[in-house]
């Protein structure tokens, strides 16, 4: 071994889905990682020349190699909140726990955060989004918080500034206590945009703007939030389409449907992703893939919460850009991106037959298709040579795969596929399943702790 300033990790024996537009997989193929970025991917065992520089050598034989997976709609404080109103719909859910959200503050977000992460990365998420937008009056930096517990953890993420300004007092769902003013949203959207954002192709942190639902956000918070991010180059992201209930608050309040509305606003665009759209009509689908709007398919919240099926297998027969998401803990207490492949799928079939979604299908929305939405799909989403190396080996031949010929089938109709190894641009995360940066009992102390607490001052 040569030792290289730009350290070299070298598989060999692997089972590949490259997820590359060709979708080319390898039965017994190699993979070369030089520092951040993918150097060589191919059949057989790789060439002498990089074995002989490897710094770290991997046997994959029983291991499948993905691109890491994205996950592209997520609250990570609600980890803490995991529970609550367990049989309530959306609008009831929400109505049950905005009063206890409404006692965050940093000490609880970084430690919903961090744990919620770090389970993540467990579950083989390279890259991630949240969707914050609950700002306590008292509750100090809570977007500097989750930003931190990324940190903790190691994860590409994509944090956005949410923000809401309709409150109960004017028509809204929220309390009043968890709005901000339009003004005050804004400037702290542009702030945290100034203060975060990295454009760069090799970003671990990327600010986007997130007014949280129609029913939660006035018209000018969302034209102003679009014109704010366009101006900025940054993506936009909100609700949209989630029940049958949102639709009769748009009507009743805006004369209009959620998609119709929300393109009166500005709000569609390859710029923006929604998430859920568990209900667009076939106009509204044609409306999406027209413009280039992007989806975030939460199967398991959808079910969790008894929102309906979303029409994902039409999306993409129509070129709509989608991605999977896991969504808030408080409805999907599971909180494991692996199982959304899985859920995806039943669900998909559920709806449509079981010829309208296969496995591939599923993982490449779990990559690629999150890389799009995200849009970071020219460094990420793939394993290809120049791409940064964001890289999952999942082990395929313990019990819960031995038997399965397909690695790929393994992982997605099978679940829980035990995760050997996760790089984010090249550095362990995840090692035989346990995290490198951090140790997992004592995150779910914090974050046990911090429940505790959030509870007790909502007097639950």
């Amino acid at each position: 071994m040569t030792p290289s300033a730009r350290p070299v990790t070298v598989v060999s024996n692997c089972a590949i889905a490259t997820v590359d537009p060709a979708l080319t997989e390898f039965e017994s193929g190699h993979l070369v990682v030089e520092g951040d970025r993918i150097t060589a991917v191919g059949a057989s065992e790789a060439p002498a020349r990089w074995a002989e520089q490897a710094d770290r050598t991997i046997d994959g034989r029983g291991l499948l190699a993905t691109p890491g997976l994205v996950n592209t709609h997520h609250h990570l404080y609600q980890w803490i909140t995991r529970g609550y109103s367990q049989d309530a719909t959306l609008f009831g859910w929400l109505t049950d726990l905005y009063p206890v959200w409404a006692g965050l503050d940093e000490e609880s977000t970084q430690a919903a955060a961090a744990a919620n992460l770090g389970w993540m990365a467990m579950s083989g998420c390279s890259l991630t989004t949240d969707h914050h937008y609950v700002f306590p009056r008292a509750g100090g930096d809570v977007l500097g918080a989750t930003i931190a517990g990324a940190r903790t953890i190691g994860l590409r993420f994509h944090p956005t500034r949410g923000s809401m300004d309709l409150g109960r007092s004017a028509g809204g769902l929220p309390p009043d206590e968890v709005v901000e003013t339009t003004e005050a949203a804004l400037i702290a959207s542009e702030s945290a945009i100034n203060r975060w954002h990295d454009p760069s192709p090799a970003s671990m942190l990327q600010i986007a703007l997130a007014p949280c639902s129609p029913f939660s956000v006035t018209g000018a918070l969302m034209t102003g939030a679009a014109d704010l991010a366009r101006r900025h180059g940054v993506r936009l992201h909100t609700h949209l389409c989630e029940t049958m209930d949102e639709e009769a608050f748009c009507l009743e309040k805006f004369g209009r449907r959620p998609v119709d509305y929300i393109e009166d606003l500005g709000w569609l665009g390859p710029d923006v992703w929604f998430a859920h759209s568990v209900w667009p009509s076939a106009a509204d689908i044609a409306k999406f893939a027209a413009t280039g709007t992007s989806v975030a398919h939460c199967p398991t919240s959808n079910a969790r919460l008894g929102s309906g099926i979303a029409p994902i297998a039409d999306m993409l027969a129509a070129g709509v850009p989608v991605g999977l998401g896991v969504d808030g803990s408080a409805s999907n207490e599971s909180g494991r991106l692996d199982e959304e492949l899985h859920q995806a799928l039943l669900v998909a079939r559920l709806r449509s037959g079981s010829t309208s979604m296969s496995a591939r299908q599923v993982l490449s929305m779990a990559t690629m298709g999150g890389a799009r939405v995200l849009g970071r799909h020219d460094d990420l989403g793939s394993l290809e040579v120049g791409k940064l190396a964001d890289v999952a080996l999942w082990r395929v031949d313990t019990i819960a795969g031995a038997d399965i010929a397909d690695p790929v089938a393994a992982l997605v109709f099978g679940t829980r596929s035990p995760l050997e190894l996760l790089l984010v641009g090249g550095r362990p995360i995840v090692e035989s399943g346990q995290l490198v940066h951090a140790d997992a009992d004592e995150l779910g102390r914090a974050s046990g702790h911090a429940a505790r607490k959030l509870a007790a001052r909502a007097g639950r």
